[in-house]
């Protein structure tokens, strides 16, 4: 009896250091290896001097701009056209860091393009919407708002 509760220990204590889930390992249980190195994934220059490439191209044609009012601020709405389907990632991205310009705010509808070839269709199958929402802190000395496509600019008074 006492020769199989050995046994059933001695096995139960040699399988756990098998195990690399529970850390039952008595090789880890005084520390790690000296010689284990840590790899960093930081750029050397820091994660703000890394460049952001926008993908998203100016939409052909802005169709319509729409200026609400709301709590606190405005809604920026805009249509635009582009020249087939599958258009997506549509946002409307402030231009001057967002501050305005000689009473101008001013703002640029990107879109993406499809990523194989589409079908031209209909106009009301191809109109993408964005809007966007503006403090009026931030709007303060702009009388008004421009969105600008690549083809064509509209202007809205707020």
């Amino acid at each position: 009896m006492i020769f199989r509760i050995i046994s059933a220990v001695t096995l139960m204590v040699a399988l756990s250091g098998c195990d690399t889930g529970l850390s039952l390992n008595p090789m880890n249980w005084f520390g790690p290896k000296d010689d284990v190195e840590l790899v960093v994934l930081e750029p050397e220059a820091g994660w703000e001097a890394t460049e952001v490439r926008d993908y998203r191209g100016p939409v052909p044609q802005v169709t319509s701009l729409k200026v609400e009012r709301a709590t606190g601020g405005f809604i920026i709405r805009a249509t635009g056209l582009p020249p087939r389907l599958g258009y997506w990632d549509a946002e409307l991205v402030a231009d001057n860091d967002g501050y305005p310009e000689n009473g101008v705010m001013s703002y640029t509808f990107r879109i993406a393009p499809p990523p194989w070839r589409t079908r031209q269709s209909s106009t009301a199958a191809r109109t993408v919407t964005v809007a966007t929402y503006v403090s009026e802190l931030s709007l303060k000395g702009a009388t008004r708002i421009r969105v600008v496509g690549a083809s064509n600019s509209l202007v809205a008074r707020r």
